[in-house]
């Protein structure tokens, strides 16, 4: 299986602009236009990414078919970070105000790594604002993550490449208010990586958006994971990528199709 090529960004946006959200200004993207009676789709980037290095090579589908607002989070490329911790809840909550302030009553999601959190956290707390849910290389328990993620084997296949983290030093780089402030960032969202997460097995049995999961086979956690987590969640379903670690999740050529299948 090969990967798409990434135009991270490079990508061009309908429109761009800051909003005041929670203490802080967001930045999101605009791409596409609005189609009548299809729900915007939100698309929630990786940890220590950016919109177009999460989604930039399949932007250009997504966006042919559905009008798509992509924000970047706390910390996270345009927005700046705040002396506010790094929490699931709060991201979910940044993205909720940012829906309100744009008057969108209802939204389908895509979520990768930090933004298949945020946006599980939006169907279990916030389920009245989701339509359908796609959690890409996301976990619902830390209990979930293999052993040498946690230890951080840097010699482990499943790890990021130095070329992964070097991409993501210079996306921060191109765009973030304080370029300088990427070792803090990174080191932050590092440690916010490793706290409990929010939900319980019985959170996961409430969720009612229709829901794709999708999981590289060599990814942060095993595939075993990620069919517990759709046994819990009514009617979800599972997608397994081959050949594919958690960095290559996105970038793979099958998964526009499949998402935009999936979405409708």
């Amino acid at each position: 299986m090969t990967d798409s090529p990434r135009t991270d960004v490079m990508t061009v946006p309908t429109s761009s602009a800051r909003t005041k959200v929670n203490g802080q200004e967001m930045y999101y993207e605009i791409h596409g236009t609005e189609h009548e009676g299809r729900r915007p789709l939100v698309l929630l980037h990786g940890g220590v990414q950016t919109v177009g290095l999460t989604f930039g090579a399949m932007l250009p589908t997504l966006s042919a078919e559905r009008y798509v607002i992509a924000p970047e989070l706390q910390g996270h490329g345009h927005t700046a970070d705040t002396d506010r911790p790094l929490t699931i809840p709060d991201l979910a909550s940044d993205v909720v105000a940012l829906l309100d302030e744009l008057g969108v009553r209802q939204a389908d999601f895509i979520g990768f790594s930090l933004g298949g959190l945020v946006a599980l956290e939006l169907a279990v707390r916030h389920p009245e604002r989701v339509g359908r849910i796609v959690p890409a290389a996301s976990q619902y328990t830390q209990d979930g993550v293999h052993e040498e993620i946690r230890s951080s084997d840097f010699s482990s296949p499943r790890m990021p490449s130095k070329a992964d983290f070097q991409e993501m030093a210079d996306a921060y780089a191109a765009v973030a208010p304080h370029p300088e402030h990427f070792q803090d960032f990174f080191a932050k969202s590092a440690a916010a990586a490793n706290d409990p997460l929010p939900w319980t097995a019985d959170d996961l049995r409430t969720v009612t958006a229709p829901t794709l999961l999708v999981i590289g086979d060599t990814d942060f956690f095993p595939v075993e994971h990620l069919a517990e987590m759709q046994r819990l969640i009514p009617g979800a379903q599972l997608a397994v990528l081959p050949g594919t670690t958690h960095m290559q999740v996105m970038h793979r050529k099958v998964l526009p199709a499949m998402l935009m299948e999936f979405l409708g």
